[in-house]
């Protein structure tokens, strides 16, 4: 989820633009009526599915439940970013410049990375279900919350599953060029070493969907198993070819590829048995009664079932809003609250160590079986 140099000067020369009109951050009420809180992500763009629409509902799922007898009303005010760093700075500067007082968000980890230093110049907390890349914990933000485990636990363990329990011994990686995409893949590759025996990093734009190149280098190398770390938009043409070219072998991909359009995009037959990770339990697959309960209410308010994320959004929009109703109305007042938040979330626990990641929760593998994601474990109890 990724930008490069140009963003960077974007990023730096936002953080200046917003400093005197931010005034130290978001003091004060949103309005005279209640307060606003931020969405941040894709509600538009091929990604939009699983990292917006899902996330934008499970954060609107817990604010309309709360507005139900809250006595400071929360209203929900959503920038769409369609996944595209290019907008991020201008975006966060319009959150600014509404006072919302938290968000949750950034979805994509290259957004973050432009995003992030803004919101943590002017004091709004930013608690995000789904931007993966680890070195977002290495910035020493104050203001950034994550609600799910980073690259440094997932990568790991997408190569343990590979090497231990698929037994590959050689294995593609293939990235599609992103910060999220590249960050996981090189987390991979470093942890399969020498069995790492073709290497790709494809940018899906510059392939605009074929993906023969990749597809020769992968036949070529007689490769076990192939690593994918990107977007299911893009994971799934990737699968189709690798198939439709006579890959026999296995294919696994991570959280960015965990969504049923995976397999809409790569058909039915082609995505069979593909291997999925998340630091995630869908909540149509959990046990827990409280995410039972969020599943049906979801369906009810939105006619669809909640989908990856939507239960990490509804969980980080809770951390806001015990904040809030414990009287807290502005950014640093929320972020200090948040800062000791210790509760029984419906994904996990939501306590967070000082870098801002949450403590618990595990990498959960899943299977496309018989054309749906079958949720197979937590990988360290099957390999």
């Amino acid at each position: 989820m990724n930008g490069g140099t140009r963003l960077r000067v974007i990023a730096v020369a936002a953080v200046f633009a917003i400093a005197a009109a931010s005034c130290g951050g978001s003091s004060g009420t949103s309005s005279s009526n209640g307060l606003k809180v931020g969405f941040f992500g894709a509600l538009t763009g091929s990604n939009s599915p699983q990292l917006g629409i899902n996330i934008r509902n499970g954060e609107k799922l817990a604010i309309d439940q709360y507005n139900k007898t809250a006595k400071t009303k929360v209203t929900l005010v959503e920038y769409d970013s369609q996944g595209d760093p290019a907008q991020a700075p201008q975006l966060a500067q319009r959150a600014i410049s509404d006072k919302v007082v938290a968000l949750v968000g950034p979805a994509f980890s290259g957004e973050s990375k432009v995003a992030d230093p803004i919101f943590e110049q002017a004091k709004i907390p930013n608690l995000t279900p789904s931007a993966t890349n680890a070195k977002r914990q290495l910035n020493g933000w104050k203001y950034f919350h994550r609600l799910l485990a980073n690259d440094d636990s997932q990568g790991p363990a997408d190569a343990d599953y590979i090497s231990m329990k698929l037994k590959a011994a050689k294995v593609a990686v293939i990235d599609d060029a992103s910060e999220y995409g590249k960050g996981l893949a090189d987390v991979v590759r470093q942890k399969l070493g020498s069995a790492v025996t073709v290497t790709d990093s494809v940018d899906p734009k510059a392939a605009a969907g074929n993906y023969s190149s990749t597809v020769n280098k992968v036949n070529a190398g007689h490769v076990d198993a192939v690593f994918y770390g990107g977007y299911y938009a893009d994971a799934g043409p990737l699968l189709k070819q690798l198939r439709d070219g006579q890959y026999k072998g296995a294919f696994e991909s991570g959280d960015g590829s965990l969504d049923q359009k995976l397999i809409d995009e790569a058909g039915a037959t082609a995505a069979e048995g593909a291997y999925i990770t998340c630091a995630c339990v869908l909540a149509g697959s959990s046990t827990n009664p409280a995410a039972q309960t969020f599943a049906t209410d979801y369906k009810a308010a939105f006619s669809a079932d909640p989908g990856t994320y939507s239960a990490e959004a509804f969980d980080g929009a809770n951390a806001v809003l015990k904040a809030i109703a414990a009287g807290n109305t502005t950014g640093s007042a929320i972020d200090s609250y948040l800062t000791s938040i210790d509760f029984a979330g419906i994904t996990k626990q939501i306590k967070f160590d000082p870098q801002g990641e949450v403590q618990g929760g595990g990498i959960y593998m899943y299977q496309v079986k018989n054309g749906k994601l079958t949720l197979l474990g937590d990988v360290k109890t099957l390999v």
